[in-house]
């Protein structure tokens, strides 16, 4: 019988904040859709980008390889869009701090730590 988790305390450190991570990037993202999101992002894009950390985060709990790469996907196209955001629309106050985490979260993801894990124990 398989168990559905939502964290995975066996894991590596670099995953485990990367897991919370994505959770906290999920919830606070759909907390503030309409504030921060919506004023640049279409409806679609921001929602699957919302839904992908989600679902990333939930994948890299469970070990699932599709759930690193989503993971890496959604992380990877929000900070290259909170980048472009402050660099296009000059909005540095408004983006730094979740560029910054952003940028983190990709760091955790690709670090060889990381990397190395989920090339051995990922299905």
């Amino acid at each position: 019988m398989e168990t559905r988790r939502w964290t995975n305390p066996s894991q590596p450190q670099t995953l485990q904040i990367a897991v919370f991570l994505l959770y906290a990037n999920a919830v606070m993202g759909m907390l503030l859709f309409d504030r921060f999101i919506m004023r640049y992002w279409s409806d679609l894009i921001a929602f699957a980008a919302l839904a992908g950390s989600a679902a990333g985060g939930f994948g890299i709990a469970n070990e699932k390889r599709w759930g690193y790469g989503v993971a890496i996907a959604a992380a990877a196209a929000e900070a290259l869009t909170f980048l472009w955001i402050m660099f296009q629309y000059d909005a540095w106050g408004d983006f730094v701090i979740s560029a910054m985490f952003s940028i983190a979260l990709v760091a955790l993801l690709l670090h060889p730590q990381s990397r190395e894990y989920q090339k051995i124990w990922f299905s």
